[in-house]
């Protein structure tokens, strides 16, 4: 059995409870609840932690304290750090604590990987972590955020957000959403998905929009091939023309090809089509609509090539895809068979 990712949630004064107990509760549901509930052994995915700054009991916004099992400082090394929502007061005096600044850029330099809930990605950016990165975080406050840390490439349209290891959920409960996410990104799908069932959630939704964008690519700090994935994400159900994309990004085409290539891994086309292809799996997955409805929603004006492409790719037909991820649909009075395992 694999060792299990090392996580610190970390508690702050003032907060929303959701923020820090729902990534600790999917963290650490996975592999275990759905094994117990199949009745086969567990095997724990994530060891889970809470600290604080000072190591002391965290009261939150409506009265209820958490307790943590340690301070900050006492933990020189973690696989993945969850900064939950702090006091709103916090983003109104911008009084961010040296200490979690500090210990924030230390982890970070030792190799965690660092995901901010909702107001909590104000710490992210206070420590300098998002400059130049993708972030998102509530919309309430974001254009308050966009105001006081210019240098981050905010999307606020969007629930969860990648960018080299650096993770944002938009909203209290989008929690939920980023820590899936992070199950499926560090876990893989079918654990992700075991998980959200037993836990009876939705999986992530990673867009406002109708449509996901998941990471398809590894990091790269080529920032005109980012450019040109926020392009392809953006005009994913259109499309563009070789010549057109390479037109608007000032490249030729054979240099985008090569670039895109090198940075990414794929080809830009190839990209586009898991692209397309994560977004079905999400439609797929949270509701009914006619696969060719799915297939022209996503960019496919073809549903036999959509279906094609999806097989290609996700190793099943988009309607078996449905039948074992999709809603289940439960008759009055009756509990859900919940007995078939996804598969591997």
């Amino acid at each position: 059995m694999k060792t299990p990712i090392d996580v610190t949630v970390v508690l702050l004064p003032g907060g929303w409870v959701s923020t820090s107990l729902g990534p600790i509760e999917v963290f650490h549901a996975a592999g275990r609840l759905w094994n117990g509930l199949q009745g086969t052994p567990p095997q724990p995915r994530f060891c889970v932690r809470t600290a604080s700054i000072d190591g002391l009991a965290v009261p939150c916004t409506y009265g209820v304290s958490l307790s943590p099992q340690c301070r900050i400082g006492a933990i020189t090394r973690t696989d993945l750090v969850v900064v939950g929502a702090p006091s709103p007061a916090l983003l109104e005096t911008s009084a961010y604590d040296p200490a979690l600044i500090d210990w924030l850029r230390q982890v970070r330099r030792g190799g965690a990987q660092i995901a901010g809930v909702c107001s909590g990605v104000a710490y992210l950016a206070a420590a300098g972590l998002l400059d130049g990165r993708r972030a998102t975080t509530h919309w309430a406050v974001a254009t308050l955020l966009q105001q006081r840390f210019p240098s981050v490439r905010w999307q606020p349209e969007k629930f969860v957000t990648e960018d080299h290891g650096l993770y944002c959920g938009g909203g209290m409960y989008s929690s939920i959403d980023l820590s899936l996410y992070l199950v499926e990104k560090f876990c893989g799908r079918t654990v992700a998905l075991e998980a959200a069932r037993a836990l009876l959630v939705a999986m992530p939704r990673t867009s406002q929009a109708s449509y996901a964008t998941v990471p398809l690519s590894r990091p790269h700090a080529d920032e005109r091939i980012r450019a040109v994935e926020e392009i392809l994400q953006r005009k994913q159900r259109e499309g563009m023309t070789l010549d057109a994309l390479a037109q608007q990004v000032g490249m030729s085409p054979r240099n985008l090809v090569r670039r895109f290539k090198a940075a990414t891994g794929q080809l830009p086309g190839a990209y586009l089509q898991h692209l397309r292809i994560a977004a079905a799996r999400e439609l797929l997955e949270g509701g009914t609509q006619a696969i060719q409805t799915i297939a022209a929603q996503v960019g496919y004006d073809d549903a036999a090539h959509f279906r094609q492409v999806f097989k290609r790719l996700c190793g099943v037909t988009p309607a078996d895809y449905r039948r074992r991820f999709g809603p289940i649909a439960v008759p009055s009075g009756e509990l859900p068979d919940r007995s078939a395992q996804p598969p591997m």
